[in-house]
């Protein structure tokens, strides 16, 4: 099968999309054969569409562990009048103001729309909204009559981002959609989209790379010695609400002044903000923060084998890939009750949920779980065992195949795709 993904950034790209797309790809070639193609763009962050551009990839095409990826070039201009034309619009709810947030979101991309028709592919895959990218995806696929499948990553908390008629319209075009959890599932038939056009997916991990994490190294690395240490593994974005957790650190380290707190993600335009919210804190506190940044991939199991617990503020999420990278390791987590980390927890069995920006709550969860080691392990023994039932990288592609080759079998034969792209250009 020919296979088309298209994404906004890729590896070595960091991110929960591309760390998506890229397993996702390279499982499709090797355990499928498919012939697999990324376009996406030149861009190390995302953030670089609309703000500062900071370094960036050289556009090209390379072969990465058998994956063909091609980079195009950004557009970068008039960004100031981009952002102007988006909020203005946005706040006098003007016609069209959803096309001027995309605009502005980005990426602006000359010439994507044509290769992705040109493609010759069986399959395309786009990921994810609220990006500009997804609709160059769906009109290229139209052009050409290539079934497209959109994961659109929607983070239901974020109105923003996501609450955009154009979005919903695109979904209607796609052959099928791949939602994360029964959440976003719920969410897009509530506004429209057909049941039978969904597929609940979810996201992976490799389980090999957890079973043999080494959390002890880490320990040692940090001086944590035998401290309780409490883990949020996260991009260092505002949206994660490193804040509320800093706030609720500072309760817990009344009741349990020997409790860690590692912060570790990948650093963002906000992590200054960050080091100034730890440097605000009283000396014997901020001893007790370790804050690890843009540290690689294989590095991720051992941090969080390091902690006792991982600790989620965050609602701003499509699925909460950290939540079942903390179960694959044997962690409970501490989430919110709301959007897909509400539904993907099992609340009291493999996990706690709190009320969603109260730092008292989630600091009286956390100081529950330190307090019970036993509840700990089982909490983490349940969650383990989730993943290994639905979450393994295995699993979740062989579900998103399965898909390819049922809307492939559903689309049109080559040769009338053809002859209806041809009237389409005539």
């Amino acid at each position: 099968m020919r296979v088309l993904h298209v994404v906004q950034a890729y590896h070595p790209a960091v991110g929960g999309s591309e760390w998506l797309m890229r397993n996702f790809s390279e499982r499709l070639v090797s355990r499928y054969g498919d012939e697999v193609t990324v376009f996406t763009t030149n861009v190390y962050k995302p953030e670089a569409f609309w703000r500062t551009r900071g370094p960036l990839m050289e556009p090209g095409v390379e072969v990465i562990n058998g994956v063909t990826v091609r980079r195009f070039r950004i557009f970068g201009g008039l960004r100031l009048v981009r952002m102007l034309l988006a909020h203005v619009s946005r706040r006098l709810n003007l016609p069209y103001n959803d096309w001027l947030r995309t605009i502005q979101t980005g990426p602006l991309v000359f010439g994507m729309t044509r290769a992705i028709a040109e493609s010759g592919a069986d399959v395309i895959l786009a990921t994810a909204f609220p990006f500009l990218h997804m609709y160059y995806a769906v009109a290229g696929g139209r052009r050409s009559g290539i079934p497209v499948v959109l994961l659109g990553s929607i983070h239901t908390a974020d109105k923003w981002g996501y609450d955009r008629r154009m979005m919903y319209r695109a979904i209607e075009q796609a052959a099928a959609y791949v939602a994360l959890t029964e959440h976003e599932r719920e969410h897009l038939v509530a506004r429209g989209v057909r049941a039978d056009k969904i597929a609940v997916i979810g996201g992976g991990v490799d389980m090999a790379a957890f079973e043999t994490a080494d959390g002890a190294t880490v320990r040692a690395r940090y001086g944590w010695g035998d401290a309780p240490v409490v883990g949020m593994v996260a991009r260092q974005s505002q949206l994660k609400r490193f804040d509320v957790l800093i706030r609720a650190m500072a309760q817990v380290w009344e009741t349990r002044p020997d409790a860690r707190l590692l912060l570790a993600g990948a650093r963002t335009s906000y992590s200054p903000q960050i080091e100034r919210l730890v440097g605000a804190l009283p000396p014997e506190q901020r001893r007790r923060v370790t804050v690890v940044s843009d540290f690689p991939e294989e590095e991720k199991p051992h941090l969080l084998a390091a902690c006792d617990l991982i600790a989620h503020p965050s609602a701003n999420e499509s699925f909460g890939l950290a939540l079942i990278e903390a179960w694959a390791c044997g962690r409970p987590v501490v989430g919110v009750r709301e959007g897909a980390v509400g539904s993907l927890v099992d609340e009291g069995r493999d996990g706690l949920l709190v009320e969603y920006l109260n730092p008292d709550a989630m600091a009286r969860a956390i100081l529950e779980l330190l307090a019970d080691p036993r509840r700990r392990e089982a909490l983490g023994r349940a969650g383990r065992r989730k993943v290994e039932e639905r979450y393994t990288w295995e699993k979740v592609t062989a579900r998103l195949r399965e898909l390819y080759e049922a809307v492939v079998k559903a689309a049109p034969s080559r040769a009338n795709r053809g002859q209806s792209a041809a009237r389409a250009d005539g």
